[in-house]
């Protein structure tokens, strides 16, 4: 039995046989190279748990080891807030113990997005209890909660660990949660259901001291969604639902993607990897990560940039010799994706004749209160499954025919919206400066505040648009690959002080055209031009497009005077640039 050919590759020179020097393990580097990798070594960021159980707790914050605080309590998904009125000017001036609030972001694993309605509960009474009832839906389908006092982590802990939910290494150099699709297994036109080869992972190596060290984080999804819901262009490493001609349904490998300061789209390696061997391989690539991952400078630390490096023929070939037991076929790309938009929400058919129903919070934001709402919901009118999006929103999962208006209606009494509009449907937001030490800008507000004006200004608009808010450049929102991205900083304004602003990225995108989006010289709006700015884009945008052009498409082509002409008219309607 053959195999199809190899998919061809970018023509290069002769790959290099080794990477360069840079902090590598494989390469002899033993002693720690940069402050972080110190921290590492002189203790594993796995073994900070006993102490947030059984000492920190008494000795409250103030009695927290700095490398503790700052370096192995990610290790367990905590992070510091920001303390409240400190400006984005500040951001990178004041030293870290100056912005450390006394209080945590809590960051809840949930692999593959997936949840039933009792540990939903669980995480409301979390929020609600300990949490001053605010929670997010991040865009790695994780619930992230706010205002956490350490005196209250290991009853936390406990409580969701008792429902089987964890937090380890939900942040630090470990590898993340595990995105999925939220159709999981319930999707009839799916290539296959990951569920099985996401729980093997998580189960032989979440955890694992040996892959607890990472030079930084590693991120991965694994789905057989036919709208690619789990971008997989954008994870270190992604198994993409193919069907083999001869071996039958499995993956495309895809490693090396990330975006942040220096973004880069994943590349495929032309292997096609059988379900039975996803954990080998995921082990594979994390090791080979772990070993030949940059050490020295942490701005270079990513997996994409040795991927860039050293191209995807040596990766291929140094984890098929060092890592796998056996190499693995070539096989076919992906299909393009079914559904443009990959965020599954409204109505849709599920393979038993039942509904996954997807609603649209605002930028992710919700209360415990409403989660628990929800989580009544989904026992009410469904069969006590949820799921979270990697586009911060959640699907009820089983849901009757008969019972989908009631759903509906109660959950837009909650202010959950099951037929959004395109603007609530596209518009997604990082922390911001009201809980990060990174954010330069307020997201969360921004974003709700474009949305519902975008919605009373633009209500005939109906072209789907996404709109990424980020309070800083490490695009925790995506910014680089949205419609319009925009990436906190601060602007000039009219009188030349320095104010919350973003700078503008246009026409990125996932999916059939895979692109970076587009910035343009100078093009920048203040918070306050904002609104004023997205409206007169979207409305030269309706002006030039061509029949069926994208948003995306038209501002890859348009000329920066449109671009232009759009700031101006913001500047115009609000007096500031």
């Amino acid at each position: 039995m053959t195999s199809p050919a190899r998919p061809s590759r970018p023509a290069r020179s002769a790959p290099p046989s080794r990477p360069k020097g840079a902090g590598q393990w494989a390469l002899g580097y033993s002693e720690p190279l940069n402050a972080n990798e110190r921290m590492k070594k002189d203790q594993g960021g796995l073994e900070v748990r006993e102490r947030i159980l059984n000492l920190y707790p008494h000795t409250g914050f103030d009695g927290i080891d700095p490398q503790d605080l700052r370096g192995r309590f990610r290790w367990w998904g905590l992070y510091t807030q920001r303390r409240p009125g400190i400006s984005g000017g500040r951001t990178a001036i004041l030293e870290p113990e100056e912005l450390d609030d006394s209080y945590f972001m809590q960051r809840i694993r949930l692999d593959g997005g997936r949840m039933t309605a009792d540990q939903l509960r669980v995480i409301a009474e979390i929020s609600t209890r300990f949490g001053r009832d605010v929670a997010d839906v991040t865009d790695r389908q994780n619930i992230q909660l706010h205002w956490i006092r350490i005196e209250d982590v290991p009853a936390i802990w406990g409580a969701l660990e008792d429902a089987g939910m964890t937090t380890a290494e939900a942040c630090g150099d470990t590898p993340r949660v595990i995105l999925g699709c939220p159709l999981a297994g319930v999707d009839g036109d799916e290539v296959i259901d990951g569920s099985a080869a996401i729980d093997e992972v998580v189960e032989r190596f979440v955890g694992d001291p040996t892959l607890a060290n990472l030079p930084r984080k590693f991120k991965t999804a694994i789905s057989g969604c036919v709208d690619h819901c789990t971008l997989h262009e954008i994870n270190d490493i992604a198994f993409v639902g193919v069907v083999h001609p001869e071996l039958g349904a499995g993956y495309d490998l895809w490693v090396g993607g990330g975006l942040s300061t220096n973004p880069k789209l994943g590349v495929r390696l032309g292997a096609f990897v059988p379900p039975q061997r996803v954990a080998e391989v995921w082990h594979g690539v994390a090791s080979l990560f772990r070993d030949y991952g940059y050490r020295r400078l942490r701005t270079r630390a990513r997996l994409k940039f040795l991927v860039a490096d050293m191209g995807a023929e040596w990766v291929r070939a140094t984890l098929e010799k060092e890592y796998l037991t056996a190499a693995l076929p070539d096989g076919p790309p992906p299909a393009p994706p079914r559904n443009e938009g990959r965020d599954h929400i409204g109505v849709h058919r599920q393979r038993d004749g039942r509904n996954a129903v997807g609603f649209a919070p605002s930028a992710g934001r919700l209360s415990g209160t409403t989660l628990r709402a929800v989580a009544d919901l989904a026992d009410r009118y469904g069969q006590g499954r949820i799921r979270a999006t990697t586009t911060q929103k959640l699907v009820i999962l089983g849901v009757a025919d008969e019972a989908v208006a009631p759903l509906e209606t109660e959950l837009a009494a909650l202010g959950l919206v099951v037929r959004p509009s395109v603007f609530r449907r596209g518009t997604m937001a990082c922390t911001g400066i009201e809980f990060c030490k990174l954010a330069i800008v307020e997201t969360k507000a921004n974003a709700r505040g474009l949305i519902e004006e975008l919605e009373r200004r633009l209500p005939d608009f109906d072209e789907p648009i996404g709109i990424n808010v980020n309070g800083c450049p490490n695009a925790c929102a995506r910014f680089q690959v949205a419609d319009i991205g925009l990436k906190g900083s601060l602007v000039p304004d009219d009188a030349g002080e320095m104010v919350e602003g973003f700078q503008v990225h246009l026409g990125g995108h996932l999916g059939t055209r895979s692109r970076l989006g587009r910035k343009s010289r100078g093009l920048k709006v203040t918070a306050d031009g904002l609104l004023d700015y997205v409206v007169g884009l979207l409305e030269t945008y309706q002006g030039e497009r061509a029949d069926g052009e994208s948003f995306a498409d038209w501002a890859q082509r348009a000329d920066e005077a449109s671009l232009a002409a759009a700031g101006s008219a913001a500047r115009g309607a609000d007096g500031r640039r």
